[in-house]
């Protein structure tokens, strides 16, 4: 009995196990996966033709799948041979690949983490640089330096080529020290030089392939003579910024005697330089070792050598890494509840924070929210919110991020305690454990109903539900916009309350409620929904009135209003909103009086500024805008690039440039010039002028001048230039006999042009004005280019290819010209590549050119360019040939040329300066320059510089979204699909759209639906909008900038009705008969399986989409022709036409193989639905496809008669339906010969029209619509065909033929109609497959004739560009 007895016991321990263990779904929850980068990617420098790694490592409990990002996009690491991911997720590149113009591994990397069904993370990014090729900005040159005293070599270098150089001394290494240092630039200082440091020195670059090194340079000690030497300043310190931790190098070199004393102070205060952290080196420098962030600040490198003193300040910035004070937790919550993730970061400059979930970036919208500066607020959880999320923080000093999981668990299960990211509103209420339940939950709450409905609130009351099924009954309210399945939570106050009011609603809009009894055992049912609309907003303040403003000032302005008439209750506040001019962006400020005076506006600058009322039900209505324009000041800043040109021995051009835009502050009245004799004090004469050049003449010979410029206002003079120097001629060229021949002539042909290069004459005591070009074909009289005196080189663009051209060149003056130089040349044939861009510094520079100076002009060297702007550059660089102080006092002056590589043809710009700088300005955002510098002194000029690049800074778009086009979905109304392009104007990376849409095109920005689109995309879905409503879009594109100027508004209405099953399901393909003088042919069809086809038209181009795919390899093609009017003696009578049903369909489009289709659409008297059908027309050349792009008008319908002659095969085209009473296997009816039809004239035309009905319901008596004439269609191309003479058959078309975008599969494709204005049925667009080989050999057999071909092409021509206006306009 012991045996049984125990089994049975058994199993009632098994069956209450099973019955109450089971049932404890607290224990089941769901816990939080571990997922976290151990190891995330760094920058890291690069070597070229080596490898690199990016370490990645990620650790999960689950398998984790590891990717690659550069610039934003996923790396395809399946067809990179060179790249290719490690075992722990790191990035191996092979080989580096780099150069000039291909540089495929530079840029920003990172690590992405999946794991599949549950999330993704995304590591920091990591800048990858590669060194780029070993080049020296300066040489270094023998200088001589006392004994005890301090000298510098020079070896410029780029940034990241620091680390590879080094220092040599007769063939061996300089080792550094204290007392010799190398600077961040790459020079070398040698202080307290004694004659040890005598020698050869030069410079090399190592670790990048073969070493280079600089020219030698001597360096001699000689012993202290005792002779007095002024202060010279050979380095001083600049602006830097460091992160925390690093160190940093501030040079001060400073050369004289007696040896100047070197002291630093910072922020005014004496460094003392026995710290730690604190030394002072190589004679002067300063260096600070692990960095703080108390650090920065202006540090001020003070000399004193006894006879001079010398003081130069420079800004030390230390920047702080992001660093998390909150992180992201984990959180569990429920679905309907709000929840808040933290992220605290600080750091120097503030980081900026964004928020990912699963990799993407979150969007702040109605639902996601960031609150309380950097943290993430999601309202209304659905269980798709499930996931990892991430807070990302960047500044200029590096960037972090950290990541939290999201687990969103089921109503019945009892949340884990506590929950700390839940928002106040989902914490008065969670569910009980589900231990503690002992009985049934409540039924659903009774009488449920919106006591209160406002205009952003509504209170909701109810009763006690049938069954409560215990006591302390607690509520929550769930509610979400109508049409959405978002919902949000809102928990009663406490145990018995059986009201609650739901805040911060939208006015006029519709909500849906519902209610949720609990008890200690849960949740119970839930009420039936009810949806409930707010109230439009009618209790707000009027528009206040009589709103005045004006000007007070040259930055600020006064402005007054009364209280608004209907007030509807006490006011709170005005909220004053003003905005530039120009500027999308509007700012805002609260005022509680009935005036306010604004400042801090800028100069003469146009405001616009309008006042709202708050109550305490909100803003009111708006007042209109006023627009005043602030009080005009003098200028803030001189004007730019003063350039000084001596034209002789008495006279000299000055030229110059406007002030910055935004600085003139007032309308411009002219400029004053002041100019004077010598570089010290003296009296100075000034002139008054309106020009942007003035000549000063009678001057004294061989004497300085210096010049200066100053704009003006009505207000006064703003401020002026530095005084520019300059020296006229001691004696004038002689201009009494025309110029020698030119001394050297050099040609480079291309393709499409010849590169000419040349020298001047030898006798360069004669006066040069100019120089003309002459060229042409076999005779260089042909063509004249008469160029500038300075200049050297030439292209001649335009030119025929593999063609002889003669070419001469003369230099003129007054004069005369003098005698021609020859040269000829045979330009390259078509089949070479194209041009490539010419290098003229490389052309100039050509070894085989005579040089007719034996001193020239030695280049400038160092130049860099500085963007300091979107727009604007500084290019800046040193001359050899001055003195060391660099300071210009001859009459030489600098070209500084420039362009962009995009397009690849641009022409250089070119300007002129005295100075050592240049700004250019007036350039193209976010481009890259090349800039380049040239010196002429005299007659004599120097070769082109080496060449700086620079990036101007990104700006907002100045351009909006353009070519937006408006889709219905097919067999979804209420579902739209958008489509744009790019802005023309980027001016950046665009990093998302913003989308606005209303059914009021008047109404304020901010009172229209918003739709954000991230990265990229060009198009976007919209749901759950009205049916036949009227609704209008703009969008906004943005970069890192910010937002772009809005697109116009487009209109679209949706359709009236939803579509209907059976009317889909049931309705046939209709056709209309083909019929001719001696017989027709019936076309039968059905299949349920074919969707309606959809006209899409977008962006200039007829795209068609992949609906359904047919088996049947066989195309059938339908003539649907346009009967004649009644002049044309072939016409049949209306009645005699029959009207064949065809089902709604869009064949294939034609192969590749070179099969043209042309669109047709039939017109009856009656037709019951338009019908675009496609035939091929087969061109000799059908290996060519031509492309084009072309719209169709919204709202008018096309029709034409147009006779085509097309070719024709033996078999009849039958359409692509499997249906068995397809036609397509009986014989065709044989064909009597037919005449040519008579062209139909511009009369008969016009007498033409085509009533079309608009798909409606069957019970609605459909409308109709006329159309008139509109102009003929013309085709872009009219292949050469050729047609029989005994078998001339003849197509009347609705369309004329049109040329489509061949694709090479078959099938079934549909596209659908924009309607921009009104809802109308779609049209079938049959578009037939090539035929097979036998049948197109037979089709080039036959002809066209060349007048009817060239008539069809004037038709088809007109009529697009009819519809290209309309659509467009």
């Amino acid at each position: 009995m012991a045996g049984p007895g125990a089994r049975l016991l058994a199993f009632f321990t098994s069956l209450i196990a099973l019955r109450f263990g089971g049932a404890d779904k607290g224990s089941d929850i769901q816990g939080f996966t571990p997922f976290r980068f151990s190891v995330e990617p760094v920058d890291t420098l690069a070597v070229r033709g080596l490898p690199a790694v990016l370490n990645c490592s990620a650790d999960s409990d689950a398998p984790v799948r590891v990717e690659w990002k550069k610039d934003g996009t996923f790396l395809n690491l399946v067809a990179d041979d060179r790249k290719r991911q490690l075992a722990d997720g790191s990035l191996l590149i092979s080989t580096v690949v780099h150069s000039k113009h291909n540089k495929p591994d530079e840029g920003v990397y990172q690590c992405v983490a999946t794991i599949d069904n549950l999330g993704t993370i995304s590591s920091r990014t990591a800048r990858l640089t590669v060194a780029g090729l070993p080049r020296f900005l300066s040489q270094p040159e023998g200088v001589s330096v006392r004994m005890g005293g301090t000298e510098m070599l020079s070896c410029e270098v780029t940034e990241e080529l620091v680390p590879f150089s080094r220092w040599e001394r007769d063939g061996r290494a300089v080792e550094l020290e204290v007392r010799v240092i190398r600077l961040p630039s790459g020079a070398l200082v040698i202080s307290n030089a004694s004659q040890t440091d005598a020698g050869l020195y030069r410079c090399t670059i190592d670790g990048l392939g073969p070493a280079k090194s600089t020219e030698e340079a001597e360096l001699q000690v000689s012993a202290d003579s005792g002779v007095e030497e002024k202060l010279e300043t050979l380095q001083g310190p600049v602006a830097v910024g460091k992160v925390v931790g690093e160190s940093v190098l501030l040079p001060c070199v400073m050369k004289g005697y007696p040896v100047p004393v070197i002291r630093w102070t910072f922020n005014d205060r004496p460094i003392d330089e026995g710290h730690e952290r604190f030394a002072v080196i190589g004679g002067g420098s300063l260096q600070i070792a692990n960095l703080t962030e108390e650090d920065a600040g202006v540090y001020v490198c003070q000399a004193d050598s006894g006879n001079m003193t010398s003081e130069i300040q420079a800004e030390l910035t230390v920047h702080v890494p992001p660093r998390f004070l909150t992180r992201p937790s984990n959180t569990y919550a429920q679905e309907s509840m709000d929840i808040i993730f933290e992220c605290d970061v600080t750091g120097s400059p503030p980081p900026t924070v964004k928020w990912m979930k699963d990799g993407d970036t979150v969007i702040p919208s109605d639902y996601f929210r960031i609150v309380k500066q950097h943290n993430l607020q999601v309202l209304g959880l659905v269980k798709s919110d499930e996931g990892f999320y991430q807070c990302l923080a960047e500044n200029d000093a590096g960037n972090v991020q950290a990541s939290a999981q999201l687990i969103i668990l089921d109503l019945d299960v009892a949340l884990p305690s506590p929950v700390p990211s839940l928002t106040d509103a989902t914490t008065d209420h969670v569910a009980s454990s589900p231990a503690e339940r002992s009985g049934p939950a409540p039924s659903a709450p009774r009488d449920v109903v919106a006591s209160l409905v406002s205009t952003r609130f509504i209170k909701l009351t109810w009763r006690l539900p049938a069954e409560p099924h215990g006591d302390n009954i607690t509520y929550s309210v769930f509610y979400s916009l109508d049409g959405t399945n978002r919902e949000r939570v809102e928990n009663t106050s406490g145990p018995g309350e059986m009201q609650v009011t739901i805040q911060s609603l939208a006015p006029d809009t519709k909500y849906t409620f519902r209610v949720v009894a609990s008890n200690s055992n849960g949740p119970g049912e839930s009420s039936a929904p009810l949806t409930v609309a707010t109230q439009l907003e009618v209790q707000v303040p009027g528009p206040a009135p009589n709103l005045q403003v004006v000007s007070v000032g040259a930055a600020s302005v006064a402005l007054s209003w009364e209280r608004p008439i209907s007030g509807n209750g006490d006011i709170q506040t005005f909220r004053l909103f003003y905005s530039e001019k120009g500027q999308d962006s509007e700012q805002d400020m609260d005022v509680t009086g009935l005036s306010y005076t604004m400042t801090g506006l800028k100069k003469f600058t146009e405001y616009s500024f309008r006042v709202v009322a708050y109550n305490k039900h909100g803003p009111g209505v708006s007042t209109e805008d006023v627009t005043v324009r602030t009080l005009s000041d003098v200028p803030s800043a001189p004007p730019q690039n003063l350039t000084l040109e001596v034209l002789n021995s008495t006279s000299i051009m000055v030229r110059w440039q406007p002030p910055p835009p935004g600085t003139l502050n007032g309308e411009l009245t002219g400029y004053k010039l002041r100019y004077r004799k010598g570089l010290r004090r003296a009296d100075a004469i000034e002139i008054s002028t309106s020009q942007l050049f003035q000549l000063i003449d009678g001057l004294e010979k061989g004497k300085v001048y210096t010049v200066r410029v100053s704009a003006a206002t009505i207000n006064g003079t703003g401020p002026t230039t530095e005084w520019i120097a300059v020296e006229t001629f001691e004696n004038d060229l002689d201009e009494s006999q025309v110029p020698g021949v030119p001394s050297s002539l050099h040609v480079r042909p291309l393709v499409n042009r010849i590169v000419v290069t040349w020298t001047p004459p030898e006798n360069q005591d004669i006066l040069v004005r100019g120089y003309k070009i002459g060229y042409g074909i076999g005779s260089p009289h042909a063509h004249t280019v008469t160029l500038d005196y300075k200049q050297r080189f030439y292209s001649i663009d335009n030119l025929d290819p593999s063609s002889h051209y003669v070419i001469t060149l003369k230099a003129f003056n007054n004069m005369g010209e003098g005698i021609p130089i020859y040269n000829s040349a045979t330009t390259r044939p078509q089949s070479d590549p194209i041009d490539p861009d010419i290098d003229f510094y490389e052309l100039f520079n050509n070894p085989y050119t005579p040089a007719p100076d034996p001193t020239p002009m030695l280049p400038p060297v160092g130049v860099q360019a500085t963007v300091l702007s979107h727009d604007t550059v500084k290019v800046s660089w040193a001359d050899n040939s001055l003195a060391k102080n660099q300071k210009i006092t001859d009459s030489r002056y600098y070209t500084i040329r420039w362009k962009t590589n995009i397009p690849a043809n641009t022409k250089y710009k070119t300007a002129n300066t005295t100075s050592l700088f240049h700004t250019v300005t007036a350039l193209k955002p976010n481009t890259l320059y090349e800039f380049s510098v040239m010196v002429t002194k005299s007659r004599r000029s120097s070769t082109w510089s080496m060449t700086a690049h620079g990036t101007t800074f990104e700006t907002i778009p100045s351009s909006a979204p353009k070519d937006v086009t408006v889709i219905s979905k097919e067999g979804n109304p209420r579902i739209i699909n958008i489509n744009w392009q790019p802005p023309t104007e980027a001016n950046g990376k665009i990093t998302g759209y913003i989308i606005y849409y209303s059914t009021d095109v008047n109404a304020e920005v901010h009172d229209w639906v918003v739709e954000p689109v991230v990265g990229n995309r060009l198009t976007h879905q919209i749901q759950g909008l009205t049916l036949d409503t009227a609704y209008y879009f703009k969008i906004q594109a943005r970069n890192s900038k910010g937002m772009g100027p809005m697109s116009d508004a487009v209109q679209f209405r949706t359709p009236k009705a939803e579509p209907s099953d059976k009317m889909s399901n049931d309705q046939g393909l209709k056709r209309a008969a083909c019929k001719s003088n001696t017989g027709s042919h019936k076309y039968k069809s059905s299949s349920k399986d074919l969707k309606p086809p959809d006209l899409w038209i977008h962006h200039e181009r007829l795209e068609l989409k992949p609906m359904d795919k047919s088996p049947d390899p066989n195309p059938v093609m339908t003539e649907t022709p346009i009967p004649r009017t009644a002049q044309d003696p072939a016409v049949e009578p209306a009645h005699q036409r029959r009207v064949h049903e065809v089902e709604e369909s869009v064949s294939t489009l034609a192969s590749r193989r070179g099969a043209r289709p042309k669109i047709m659409m039939p017109f009856d008297s009656q037709p019951p639905q338009p019908v675009i059908s496609a035939h091929p027309i087969h061109s000799l050349d059908h290996l060519h496809h031509h492309h084009h792009h072309y719209h169709l008008p919204p709202r008018g319908y096309l029709h034409h008669q147009i006779s085509l002659r097309a070719p024709a095969t033996p078999n009849t085209y039958t359409d692509r339906f499997p249906s068995a009473e397809s036609v397509r296997n009986q014989p065709p009816a044989p064909e009597p010969p037919v005449a040519p039809s008579q062209p139909i004239t511009t009369a008969e035309v016009q007498k033409t029209e085509a009533l079309i009905k608009e798909e409606d319901p069957p019970s609605i008596n459909p409308p109709t619509a006329h159309v008139r004439p509109s102009h003929p269609l013309k085709s872009f191309a009219v292949p050469a065909v050729t047609v029989s003479a005994h078998n001339p058959p003849t197509y009347e078309t609705a369309l004329p033929s049109t040329p489509l975008l061949a694709q090479p599969a078959s099938g079934v494709k549909t596209a659908s109609i924009g309607t921009l204005n009104r809802a109308r049925a779609p049209m079938a667009v049959t578009v037939p497959s090539a035929p097979d080989q036998s049948e197109t050999s037979k089709m080039l057999d036959m002809t066209y004739e060349t007048d009817e071909l060239s008539e069809e092409m004037a038709h088809l021509e007109g009529l697009m560009k009819d519809l290209n206006a309309i659509t467009t306009g």
